[in-house]
């Protein structure tokens, strides 16, 4: 029996599950894999009527806080929110090398990832990626980073164009480029703020470093005091 999803917040509409790593959030077309939309829907079954539905996307490997809502019409209503910007999300990310800039900003369009039969006709869309540099390790860096806007992979691919892929990346990078092997994307969505839409109550949720991200700081010497920037 799978352990329950943890959950990070609830009201009337919303819930905001601790999603585990290596765990997508929807079905592909042909998998047969576990879910997280059907993990979650399966600890609730006898305690609600509603089917909950996830109001964005986080890749199989990313862990970290995700947005569901109690039923279709709670989904599109959050998703409006999405499409305005009006939900921010900021993740903590381990990437390749010393970043230079303590702070900066990545503005490089995008393509749709999965448009891929369309992709030499379809037009890139503005994608603007804000980010902190926490501090630096040997061989990599630990940053704070906030997507302005939604694209599909929009970090790993930003982060990959500066010279600086995400640690554990396999599609973007080659592993063999990387002077520090880590298992898994170091990905995670450390909090995500919004305005409730029905109640307009402002609404922070964190998540906590998953275990497995911070073992690999301690591994690679992280101290106590600096993991306290990145709970």
């Amino acid at each position: 029996m799978p352990r329950p999803i943890r959950v990070l917040y609830e009201d009337d509409s919303f819930v905001v599950f601790d999603k585990p790593p290596h765990l997508v959030v929807t079905p592909a077309p042909g998998e047969s894999r576990s879910t997280l939309t059907e993990r979650v829907n399966s600890q609730r079954t006898d305690q609600h009527p509603y089917r909950l539905h996830p109001c964005h996307r986080l890749d199989r490997e990313t862990s970290g806080a995700i947005i569901f809502a109690k039923g279709k019409k709670n989904q599109q209503v959050m998703m409006r929110q999405f499409q305005k910007g009006a939900v921010s999300k900021t993740y903590v990310a381990f990437v390749r090398g010393s970043v230079k800039n303590s702070r900066g900003e990545i503005r490089r369009p995008l393509r749709d990832h999965y448009q891929k039969t369309f992709a030499r006709r379809s037009r890139p869309k503005s994608a603007v990626t804000r980010y902190q540099r926490l501090f630096i390790r040997k061989d990599y860096s630990v940053m704070k980073v906030s997507p302005l806007t939604g694209r599909t992979h929009q970090i790993r691919i930003h982060f990959r164009d500066i010279g600086h892929p995400l640690l554990g990346e396999r599609l973007y990078a080659f592993r063999k480029d990387f002077q520090v092997d880590c298992k898994r994307l170091a990905l995670h969505l450390n909090e995500v703020r919004w305005q409730q839409p029905i109640t307009h109550k402002k609404v922070m949720v964190t998540s906590d470093l998953p275990e497995d991200m911070k073992a690999f700081l301690k591994k690679t010497g992280h101290t106590k005091k600096r993991n306290e920037l990145i709970r």
